[in-house]
C-alpha cells in the first residue's frame, strides 16, 4: 500500500520518467565527469583572469622601463644610474654600502 501511494506521487512519476533521468545524467556528466566540464571551465577562466593580471602589470613595468631608458640618454644620467642600481664606480673610488638593520 505504501508503495502505490509512492508511485501515484507527482514527483516520483516526473523523475522516474526514462527521459527525465536520461536528461539528469546527460546534466551531471556535462557539469562533473566530462574533459570539458563546467568546473575545468572555471579553473581555466580563473587561469585566464591571473594572467591577465600579471599582463597589465608587466606592461606597466615595460612602460616604466622605457621612461627609465628614455632619460638615460644623457650619460651623465646614465652614470648615476649604473651607480645607484649596480654599484659601479670610477678606477680611483672606492664605495662604501651601508645597510641599516630593521628592528622586529
Amino acid at each position: 500500500m505504501n508503495l502505490k501511494k509512492i508511485r501515484s506521487n507527482k514527483w516520483f512519476q516526473i523523475f522516474s520518467n526514462k527521459y527525465m533521468l536520461v536528461t539528469l545524467a546527460f546534466v551531471f556528466w556535462m557539469l562533473f565527469l566530462d574533459s570539458n566540464s563546467w568546473l575545468i571551465h572555471h579553473e581555466l577562466d580563473t587561469e585566464i583572469d591571473d594572467l591577465e593580471k600579471n599582463k597589465s602589470y608587466y606592461l606597466n613595468e615595460i612602460s616604466k622601463d622605457k621612461a627609465i631608458m628614455e632619460t638615460l640618454n644623457d650619460s651623465l644620467e646614465l652614470e648615476k644610474f649604473a651607480r645607484r642600481e649596480y654599484f659601479m664606480k670610477r678606477e680611483n673610488e672606492e664605495i662604501f654600502i651601508i645597510e641599516h638593520q630593521q628592528e622586529d
